[in-house]
């Protein structure tokens, strides 16, 4: 798994995690009946949907992404190797010259 994959998982967790915030946060507000707060519930709501659907949208590319870097390894299993082997030399490397 790549750095940018595991930012990715973080950041689609993140929003998960905001959205079900904001919406425990409508649930408690719901006795609220103040036409600033029902602007404001309204306002969350149609956000939190649009973040749903973007959360949705990452999911789906995410794992799209994750299936070609599985299929290309597969189909290049010695390159991925010498690949991996060197990012792992480079690696050293740079950590025991420290």
């Amino acid at each position: 798994m790549t750095a940018s994959s595991r930012e990715a998982e973080k950041l689609v967790s993140d929003v998960k995690t905001v959205v079900r915030d904001a919406d425990n946060l409508l649930r408690a507000t719901g006795n609220d009946l103040s036409e600033k707060t029902q602007e404001a519930r309204q306002k969350l709501r149609d956000t939190m949907e649009g973040a749903k659907k973007s959360v949705k949208r990452a999911e789906e590319k995410l794992t799209e992404k994750a299936k070609q870097a599985d299929e290309l390894v597969r189909d290049h299993p010695y390159q991925a190797i010498g690949i991996a082997a060197g990012v792992g030399v480079l690696l050293g490397f740079l950590i025991g010259r420290k």
